[in-house]
């Protein structure tokens, strides 16, 4: 009954959440679904062949199935993408509620560095250190998470500044709780909610990133099913074999699609300026 009531109050959160739920599931079964067909299986024979039925998305230039490519692509770009919100919901939650409860020269430092990060274009500068590191999806979600935790640090700020001088964090320094205690029963369950929202609207977003650093040349490397590298080996063929572009960009459109409307439902549910 409660799940019927649920479903009833929130049916756009419930559809999408489905909707990422089969996307994720398409990650996992990957060998699955392909039949055990290898994502870097190269048959130089059947290279650029159009889509037919023994490949429904047609082959790439080097003759690898581009549906097992897509589908293992799944992988790569959710995995990339989940790795760089955790690493910047932790780095800016923990960054940001130490200077707003701490205030002074932490909080100057904090800031100001921040303040530093958000002076450069944020895919120039990424694109800057994923340069420097060298090329791969590791080093471009490392590259992504340096120049994104400043906004959630912004704001795990201004949520911990609006409750340190509450009464019962008063109360809880009166009575000599430590500070590790304090920061962890009041502090952070205050910030956390408005981070998870954040970070949920920010999973396509960061999707995108990712797949825009490979397309440059700055992310995933050969042979890699990745679907921002699949986009930038078809872009020479776009005229002659367009199938090697479209079909690893509506999976990017469709994904980012998804989680955003996701995130969005999910924040009309728990966004408490909305209560």
């Amino acid at each position: 009954m409660r799940i019927l009531q649920f479903w009833g109050a929130h049916k756009a959160f419930c559809v999408f959440s489905l909707l990422a739920l089969l996307v994720v599931g398409v990650a996992v079964f990957a060998p699955v679904i392909t039949g055990g067909v290898s994502p870097t299986e190269s048959v130089l024979s059947d290279a650029l062949q159009p889509p037919s039925d023994d490949h429904i998305f047609g082959t790439d230039k080097f003759g690898r199935d581009i549906f097992t490519r897509v589908i293992y692509g799944a992988r790569t770009s959710l995995t990339a993408a989940f790795a760089v919100v955790a690493l910047i919901f932790l780095i800016g939650s923990v960054l940001g509620t130490l200077a707003g409860y701490f205030g002074g020269w932490v909080d100057a430092v904090i800031m100001r560095f921040a303040d530093m990060m958000v002076s450069f274009p944020g895919i120039v500068l990424a694109m800057a250190i994923a340069g420097i590191m060298g090329g791969s999806v590791r080093n471009a979600v490392i590259a992504i998470a340096l120049v994104s935790w400043t906004k959630y640090a912004r704001l795990a700020r201004s949520l911990v500044m609006k409750i340190r001088h509450r009464d019962y964090v008063a109360a809880a320094v009166v009575t000599g709780s430590t500070t590790p205690y304090i920061l962890l029963r009041y502090m952070f369950p205050n910030v956390v909610p408005t981070l998870v929202i954040t970070g949920a609207t920010d999973i396509g977003g960061m999707m995108l990133e990712l797949a825009g650093l490979s397309f440059l040349g700055c992310g995933a490397k050969a042979p890699a099913p990745e679907w921002g590298l699949m986009l930038n080996e078809g872009r020479q063929f776009i005229q002659s074999a367009p199938w090697t572009m479209i079909y690893p960009g509506l999976a990017i459109f469709i994904v980012v699609v998804i989680f955003n409307l996701l995130g969005d439902s999910l924040r009309d549910i728990l966004d408490p300026r909305d209560e």
